[in-house]
């Protein structure tokens, strides 16, 4: 008896074994939500109820402690303040002080490459709308007038994944937000055009979700995705186009990079509460082909433009098994605008005037495309006149009221002869004051 005493004070129940360590807490506020994640040394039993008069929710974990700091709360909207207390049976309670009653969504991830166990904890505005759906509806057939052609510009990484760190400690997710707030300024300069920030802050998007808020329900006409590269040779440099692969990466280093970019999810922090929405995407990906063929096309369009501002990695557009370009009908490419891990192209990645190289070479390449198709019923297709037998070019000016001469530069003619089927481009400025 005594000898089975001792062994149980040796080895205690499981009961005893030391309490859960809350090591950090982290606060991410973007726009339609906020998130705050627990950095745990271990797994967590957890509950979540909500409390009204006033609002509040209350986070509950089993047998845990907390040895961090509580993050400033000024940046989200939804949070008042974040209270915690220890509970009487060696729990930890923390109770969300809101702004008003919130849909929480609360779920468990386990270590990766780059984080520990985490309690992810995210909150949603009850008060808003609810979501739209997941499925693109078609645009309406008669519309008050020509419309503006969207570009979905996705900044990628965010929050707590900071993406490729350069040597001097230059993280993704910084320089490819400046580069699209950059390319943003652009497309709203750009008559015909209107620009889409898929993020606009620091913060964290799941990589299906970037795609989707380009679908629905704004109904984009680009997609683009704006990544800075990686790899463990510091002498590896240039930049890429990439368009999605319905049958295998075309490198071996496009199927490398399509694995480490598609660990976003892993690294941010995804919950699969929604794998219906996952199958359906699957689904939507056979009907593919035509809109990787117009993606291929202004992927060209962008890596030619891009040449121009520095080396190119690869000689021709890549292709690869993203999963931010799996949109199955909006034309989408990801551009990696250099090698965050060369010491020559971070500092150029961190010199606003090379952003700005950057940013205008991918208007260059989008414009480019527009200009050769603009999608029906959109002002720059309305600017544009293809050559029907009998036209003439005089005839053709007056009927758009443009000067004639002004037809001719804007279209590198220098005779008035015209072949059918020919585009003539109308020029804007003109049109905008003729209109």
């Amino acid at each position: 008896m005594t000898r089975w005493l001792a062994l149980a004070l040796l080895f205690p129940p499981l009961a005893l074994a030391a309490p859960v360590q809350v090591q950090g807490v982290r606060l991410w506020a973007a726009p339609d939500n906020t998130r705050i994640v627990f950095d745990i040394d271990g797994p967590a039993e957890h509950s979540v109820f909500a409390l009204r008069d006033p609002d509040r929710l209350v986070v509950d974990l089993a047998s845990a402690q907390l040895a961090a700091d509580i993050p400033d709360t000024s940046a989200s909207p939804l949070l008042r303040a974040i209270r915690h207390a220890p509970r009487s049976d060696s729990g930890l309670r923390v109770v969300f002080d809101l702004s008003g009653p919130v849909r929480p969504k609360s779920f468990l991830l386990r270590p990766n490459e780059r984080y520990g166990h985490r309690l992810v904890i995210d909150l949603y505005d009850a008060t808003a709308s609810a979501a739209q759906p997941r499925v693109r509806s078609a645009r309406p057939a008669v519309e008050q007038g020509p419309r503006e052609v969207l570009v979905a510009i996705d900044a990628g990484h965010g929050g707590e994944d900071p993406g490729a760190l350069g040597r001097r400690g230059t993280r993704e997710k910084d320089v490819v937000l400046q580069i699209a707030r950059r390319l943003e300024r652009l497309v709203k300069a750009e008559y015909g055009m209107k620009p889409l920030l898929v993020r606009d802050g620091d913060y964290f998007v799941g990589l299906q979700d970037r795609y989707e808020k380009a679908r629905s329900p704004h109904q984009a006409d680009l997609f683009i995705s704006i990544h800075a590269d990686a790899f463990d040779d510091h002498r590896a440099r240039g930049s890429s186009v990439y368009v999605l692969s319905d049958k295998g990466a075309s490198t071996a280093a496009a199927a490398f990079l399509a694995e480490q970019e598609n660990a976003s999810d892993r690294i941010g922090g995804v919950s699969l509460e929604d794998k219906d929405d996952l199958l359906r995407t699957v689904l939507l990906d056979l009907s593919q082909s035509a809109t990787i063929e117009d993606s291929l096309e202004v992927a060209g369009d962008v890596h030619s433009a891009l040449r121009r501002v520095g080396r190119m990695h690869a000689r021709s557009v890549q292709q690869a098994g993203f999963v931010v370009l799996k949109s199955p009908d909006v034309p989408s490419i990801l551009v990696e605008t250099g090698f965050i891990t060369n010491p020559a192209e971070e500092r150029n990645l961190r010199d606003p005037a090379h952003q700005s190289r950057v940013a205008q070479a991918i208007m260059d390449g989008v414009r480019a495309y527009f200009r050769r198709k603009p999608p029906p019923g959109t002002l720059l297709a309305s600017t544009q006149h293809i050559i029907r037998k009998g036209d003439t070019l005089s005839g053709i000016a007056r009927r758009y009221s443009v000067p004639l001469q002004r037809l001719r530069e804007a279209n590198g003619l220098d005779t008035d002869r015209l072949s059918v089927g020919a585009v003539l481009r109308i020029p804007n400025q003109v049109l905008t004051l003729a209109n």
